[in-house]
């Protein structure tokens, strides 16, 4: 009888983990001239996408040429590649368990996830450009949090997606798209919200809870018309 779990599936998982965990202690005490691998390539391509013009600046990080927009640190998007790279190795490695899988996977899924971080990154702060430009606000909304909610609502929507890319591509059959959709959202909620819990952020009082009902319900804003087109489809 084959045994369900293999040593070397089991060092992989534990390879992808400490990649994680490294890149997370790394980036939470990284300064902008760390970041360059990740911020230069974003500001570049925002550049691109919106035409405005950015300049590096030491231990601040790229800032417009008219000084009203910072690409900081926190504009990395690490967090985002962390929660990428994770939700790609565990994909693989859930499925091919009970098989020897090729180590190759893992720099595999982290080039992607880099890939993807970028253009989620130039999305979201090019659309950040957009909204700072705009004189009209969410009367509900704080700045504060029309850039926090416009922030997950991209990066989980860029999750999703490549999730559900990457299920398309797969030779392999799987289950609908709706309940394929928890999956990224389980990744999603363990490292933006598991982790800071883990590390005391609770402590932080309102704002954390604040973050967390952002986290905790707009993932669901973009998975629940998933749910209802599936639903029409069946009636």
């Amino acid at each position: 009888m084959k045994r369900r779990f293999t040593w070397n599936w089991i060092a992989q998982c534990v390879v992808v983990l400490v990649c994680a965990f490294a890149l997370k202690q790394y980036y939470s005490t990284a300064s902008a001239n760390q970041l360059r691998w990740i911020l230069a390539p974003t500001s570049a391509c925002v550049e691109l996408v919106s035409g405005t013009s950015f300049e590096f600046e030491s231990h601040a990080g790229y800032i417009s040429r008219d000084r009203s927009f910072l690409i900081a640190s926190s504009c990395a998007g690490v967090n985002f590649l962390i929660t990428a790279f994770l939700m790609l190795s565990a994909r693989k490695l859930l499925r091919d368990r009970s098989q020897k899988t090729a180590w190759g996977f893992i720099p595999a899924a982290a080039l992607i996830a880099y890939l993807v971080t970028l253009i989620a990154n130039t999305t979201r702060i090019a659309i950040a450009l957009r909204l700072q430009r705009m004189p009209a606000q969410v009367s509900w909304l704080n700045p504060n949090q029309v850039h926090r909610f416009e922030g997950i609502f991209i990066y989980f929507g860029f999750l999703l997606l490549l999730f559900v890319v990457g299920e398309k591509m797969s030779s392999e059959k799987t289950s609908g798209l709706f309940r394929q959709s928890f999956f990224p959202l389980l990744v999603y909620y363990a490292t933006t919200l598991g982790i800071p819990l883990a590390n005391g952020a609770y402590r932080q009082g309102t704002e954390f809870w604040e973050y967390s009902i952002f986290v905790l319900l707009i993932p669901l804003v973009l998975i629940l018309p998933i749910a209802a087109f599936r639903y029409c489809l069946q009636y």
